[in-house]
């Protein structure tokens, strides 16, 4: 059988009236993951070591993260609009030389802690938006490897409060 043009153009016409009522992207968005609901780790006496040079372009960030879940958790990244960057990183000391890198995943056991703390784990806050002063109070926002994420502050000190 052999359709008229005019058949095909009304057919066309009718599909794609219909898919323009749809919402933008609608028909071809995956539905969004489910977050996990429940239980958070909680972020605790959190602070960050005033640089000794306000112009420097970096400092680190110190804290608690406490798990009172009964399943384990990840962090898998931080960040603050105070800081261009922020990361998690480990300081170990290899042969008397203190070495750096970037961890991609924080495990935090159920009911365990996480202890950033200078000379291991600790937050690298690259290019704050402002020079640092102290007493002040810079959000911190941990994201979880399920989505969901945890706020804290951490407060700008000279030494440990």
């Amino acid at each position: 059988m052999k359709l008229k043009p005019s058949a095909c153009v009304r057919g066309l016409a009718i599909g794609l009236a219909c898919l323009a009522g749809l919402a933008p992207g609608a028909a071809f968005a995956a539905p969004a993951a489910p977050k996990a609901a429940g239980c958070l780790p909680q972020w605790q006496a959190g602070w960050v070591r005033l640089p000794p040079n306000a112009a420097m372009p970096m400092a680190a960030g110190f804290g608690r993260l406490h798990n009172p879940c009964k399943q384990a958790l990840a962090v898998v990244s931080a960040r603050s609009p105070a800081f261009a960057d922020v990361s998690l990183h480990q300081s170990t000391q290899v042969d008397g030389v203190s070495k750096m890198r970037e961890i991609e995943r924080l495990p935090l056991a159920a009911g365990a802690d996480a202890v950033l703390q200078p000379g291991g784990l600790h937050l690298m806050l690259m290019q704050p938006a402002q020079p640092l002063r102290e007493g002040a109070s810079l959000p911190i926002t941990f994201v979880l490897e399920d989505g969901r994420e945890v706020q804290g502050e951490l407060k700008v000190s000279a030494s440990k409060p």
